[in-house]
């Protein structure tokens, strides 16, 4: 059985926070906020939980593509290639936003990740997601939530997402209704930005 526990993204919970990155350091799968859609996440070093999330999306785990989502930009020289000044400007002036960059990989991913090229980086503008990487230490794996119902691809009631998740995963985070467009995916690993999908941030970066 899933718990609900509702934080305020002007002031979360510390205490709350502490006690959902325990959970996720010890293996568990939790579904939380962004600055788009909710998402589904656990720790980027726990194998387990990776295996897990890749259960339930129906897909290899070595051949996901999910995105890492980072605190800032500092988190980056650790799965990320050296970048070069334009990309780096880019990324700079976008993040935190509603924005997945697609960016060529370095030799220092995790295991499972080790045959991929490419990492998509997210850096949310959303306190909850943010303090959540930051008491972890490091990124969280994450993918959205789809619903079953092509009309609303998203599902943005955290109530909603509880009855459906509930005994898939461990906690889930309401923090009000969330939005229901994805971000935007651009490649950068291309010499010139490509447009993968049109999502909540502009494609004019």
């Amino acid at each position: 059985m899933a718990e609900l526990i509702r934080l305020y993204e002007e002031n979360p919970s510390e205490k709350e926070i502490k006690r959902i990155v325990k959970v996720l350091k010890d293996g568990g799968l939790i579904i939380y906020p962004t600055d788009t859609v909710y998402g589904l996440g656990c720790d980027i070093n726990n194998t387990k939980a990776l295996e897990k999330i890749a259960r339930l999306k129906g897909v290899k785990l070595e051949k996901a593509n999910f995105s890492f989502v980072c605190q800032d930009l500092s988190n980056l020289s650790e799965y990320v290639a050296q970048l070069n000044s334009a990309t780096f400007k880019i990324l700079k002036r976008n993040l935190p936003g509603p924005y997945t960059f697609i960016l060529p990989g370095n030799n220092r991913l995790p295991s499972v990740f080790k045959k991929k090229k490419t990492v998509g980086i997210r850096v949310p503008d959303n306190k909850i997601a943010q303090m959540l990487v930051e008491h972890l230490g490091n990124p969280i794996i994450s993918t959205s939530i789809k619903d079953d119902d092509d009309v609303v691809e998203y599902t943005t009631d955290p109530e909603l997402i509880l009855e459906k998740w509930d005994k898939l995963v461990d906690i889930v985070i309401d923090a009000g209704y969330g939005d229901n467009v994805a971000s935007t995916v651009i490649d950068l690993t291309k010499p010139e930005p490509e447009l993968i999908r049109q999502g909540k941030g502009s494609a004019d970066i």
